[in-house]
């Protein structure tokens, strides 16, 4: 917005001229979105906890120091950082790039899921909520328009080989594509469903899904930017998604979202995300990760969350089949609990694990 506002009165004051540049405008995007998410965080908190009077409801079957020490915490706190993206977004986007639309209708639409499951809990305290055939319906819906407009734009775009947009790249391999033609629909719907339950499984302990969120979003939005760019791309040997690179400013944005609510998510949680902000930032990051064509990289840059979704459909497979648990505990993170270690122990190792990974999934980039 920013840019359609000032951009025109750039030759009498040169310093507009920066609205020019995508990084600029990343950054700023970034700093509007975590003032928003640092500033309204208290008072936000304050009116959860009068409307929320017992928080969010624990688990029974969960790990018993969770029913007390976690007990009265207010959910929903994922709404703020949507409020961050969002307006960060608005203002420092190109707001004629579709590709920004896509991803926030995705970011809103999942959202939107998350925060109807979160009012259901909380109002009828219970852990329910929405059920989760309703659930997944709602998100291959919602994935499923996305997908079709983000491969309409890609087909359309010059300079792109045909079957481009519906066909998977293999990292590590600068010419190898996977044409899926139709299939690809089914495909990136999954994707984006896969990556919003993936965060949402990991959203168990104080922080655990936002910094890795936060680390997915800051490498998407370096590839968005370099797949963007033909220059960049030509010399790593990418495939060139034009377009795309305005994606880096909706990455910046989520960054600085999920700075600012990791502020009061730190342990220990004054406010839970709650499936309004795991749902939303999972999704957005699976939709990011399909419109600059790296779907393949998100599951090693989010392998964390590929591991704690494993880790839950093992445990089920386990038990339906063979009546025995292979965890203690599923998601995973609370199968180290039960071992004894300490839930900041936890948190801080996983959160290693994620940068380690995130720079494995960024080395695809140069090795090929």
């Amino acid at each position: 917005m920013l840019e359609w506002l000032l951009l025109p009165y750039a030759e009498e004051f040169a310093l507009f001229n920066l609205l020019n540049y995508i990084t600029f405008r990343t950054g700023g995007a970034l700093m509007t979105a975590l003032l928003i998410a640092m500033i309204g965080g208290a008072p936000f908190i304050r009116w959860l906890k009068k409307k929320q009077r017992e928080g969010q409801p624990i688990r029974e079957d969960g790990p018993e120091r969770h029913i007390i020490e976690k007990a009265g915490t207010p959910t929903m706190g994922g709404f703020l950082i949507l409020v961050g993206i969002v307006i960060g977004t608005l203002l420092w986007g190109d707001l004629s790039n579709q590709y920004l639309w896509v991803v926030l209708f995705v970011t809103t639409g999942y959202g939107a899921i998350g925060f109807v499951d979160d009012f259901r809990k909380v109002t009828q305290k219970s852990t329910a909520g929405l059920s989760g055939r309703m659930k997944l319906l709602l998100q291959f819906v919602i994935g499923g328009i996305a997908i079709w407009w983000m491969t309409s734009l890609l087909a359309q775009a010059p300079d792109v080989p045909e079957g481009y947009a519906t066909s998977v790249a293999v990292p590590f391999f600068k010419d190898v594509l996977i044409p899926l033609g139709p299939f690809f629909l089914i495909f990136g719907t999954l994707v984006i469903a896969f990556s919003s339950n993936a965060v949402n499984l990991t959203d168990g302990l104080d922080g655990l899904a936002i910094v890795p969120v936060m680390i997915a979003a800051a490498s998407f939005g370096f590839i968005a930017y370099i797949v963007g760019n033909f220059v960049f791309a030509d010399y790593l040997q990418l495939n060139f998604t034009p377009g795309t690179g305005e994606l880096a400013v909706f990455c910046g944005a989520l960054l600085g979202a999920s700075l600012g609510f990791l502020w009061y998510n730190a342990p220990p949680a004054m406010v839970f995300m709650g499936d309004t902000g795991s749902l939303s930032l999972g999704g957005a990051i699976g939709a990011i990760a399909v419109a600059v064509k790296h779907e393949v990289v998100l599951a090693i840059i989010g392998g964390l969350f590929v591991l704690e979704a494993v880790s839950v459909m093992v445990q089920i497979a386990s038990f339906k089949m063979f009546g025995k648990r292979v965890f203690k505990m599923a998601p995973i993170h609370h199968h180290f609990e039960k071992m004894g270690w300490q839930e900041p122990t936890i948190v801080v190792r996983f959160w290693i694990i994620a940068v380690i990974l995130a720079l494995i999934g960024l080395s695809t980039l140069k090795l090929r």
